[in-house]
């Protein structure tokens, strides 16, 4: 899973995310089976992430196989490591960037 994050202009904004699921992960049912596990995943996570923030997570072929737990694991993973990305995150060692 790859999971893009931008802070966009407006910091008034809500949090926004899109899901990008393409054919590489399956047919359509499966498609449509990891959209709405990663949507049901990613609904209450939006609310911990900065005012104006928007989540592009795209899905890999594994997704097709993982379970709602896994897919879990790796959302929090990708969005803490988006985060991290951030310009004026602070690093592990505590230097801002």
């Amino acid at each position: 899973m790859v999971v893009h994050l931008q802070i966009m202009g407006d910091t008034d904004a809500t949090p926004r995310a899109g899901l990008v699921v393409s054919r590489a992960v399956g047919g359509a049912v499966v498609r449509h089976r990891v959209s709405r596990r990663l949507r049901h995943l990613l609904a209450p996570r939006l609310a911990s992430l900065p005012a104006g923030a928007c989540v592009v997570v795209r899905a890999l072929p594994p997704a097709a196989e993982a379970t709602s737990a896994e897919l879990a694991v790796d959302l929090d993973a990708g969005l803490r490591g988006a985060l991290r990305k951030l310009p004026g995150a602070r690093r592990p060692d505590g230097v801002q960037r």
